[in-house]
């Protein structure tokens, strides 16, 4: 052991768990370094709204939901508000964001929920985060980390796609790529990790055709290689901003 790390070869890459962390972490730092604006896409500003954008947005993308939601806030600002809101009127507004139905059923369940459960307050655990109505670990990390200031770790498409190819884990289950980043990423910078990895993922390191020859981190990469490594042609794979 070095370091409190053990030094084992059970890892993707075949490398030493302390040898995977330390370049975890490198590559982290990097990416940090390419994306110092990086931060949750989409837009609230309380715990309540957040909780609710971050439901909405399966399935869609987050400009959608931002496009949704000033118009959903004014008519229901509140978890009480929220609770007594007409069925028909929140599909309504919402239907654009796609699955409108299921996500009304949840916003609905999730406003008597808070009402009757916390007296109309988001909490900031957690374990209670998770027994509300159309709230699971990935959604609770999103609260926790930017409306509560928790650390935790947001496993969406784009973080566990990442995770994967830069030989992080090997997990495809979203829980247990959680747990296996968080044993080698410091957790003072899980909430920073995931805005991170999710800008690296919708503007360079695309599921189709990542633009490897545009990528910071490149030479710490195994999966170098799987999509474009000319530099010019990379660099014109790179989205500035993220898809609508």
């Amino acid at each position: 052991m070095v370091g409190g790390v053990t030094q084992t070869l059970e890892t993707p890459t075949g490398e030493t768990s302390l040898a995977l962390t330390r370049r975890a972490r490198r590559m982290f730092r990097l990416l940090a370094e390419r994306y110092p604006d990086a931060h949750c896409e989409l837009d609230f500003t309380n715990p309540f709204e957040l909780l609710v954008a971050t439901i909405l947005s399966a399935q869609t993308t987050d400009v959608r939901v931002n496009l949704v939601t000033p118009e959903l806030f004014r008519r229901y600002p509140d978890a009480h508000a929220l609770a007594g809101a007409d069925r028909t009127d929140v599909e309504t507004i919402i239907a654009s964001t796609g699955f409108f139905r299921a996500k009304t059923n949840s916003l609905l369940k999730l406003g008597v929920a808070l009402v009757e459960q916390h007296d109309g307050e988001v909490p900031g655990r957690m374990v209670d985060l998770v027994k509300l109505p159309g709230v699971g670990r990935k959604t609770a990390n999103v609260v926790l980390g930017n409306a509560f200031g928790v650390p935790g770790i947001t496993v969406d498409t784009h973080f566990g796609r990442l995770a994967r190819r830069f030989g992080w884990t090997a997990e495809e289950d979203p829980v247990k790529v959680e747990h296996a980043v968080g044993a080698i990423i410091q957790r003072k910078d899980w909430t920073q990790l995931s805005h991170v990895l999710v800008f690296h993922g919708r503007r360079t390191c695309h599921a189709k055709k990542p633009a490897c020859g545009a990528c910071p981190v490149a030479r710490l990469c195994p999966s170098y290689g799987v999509g474009e490594t000319d530099p010019d042609k990379a660099a014109a794979l790179v989205r500035t901003a993220p898809p609508r």
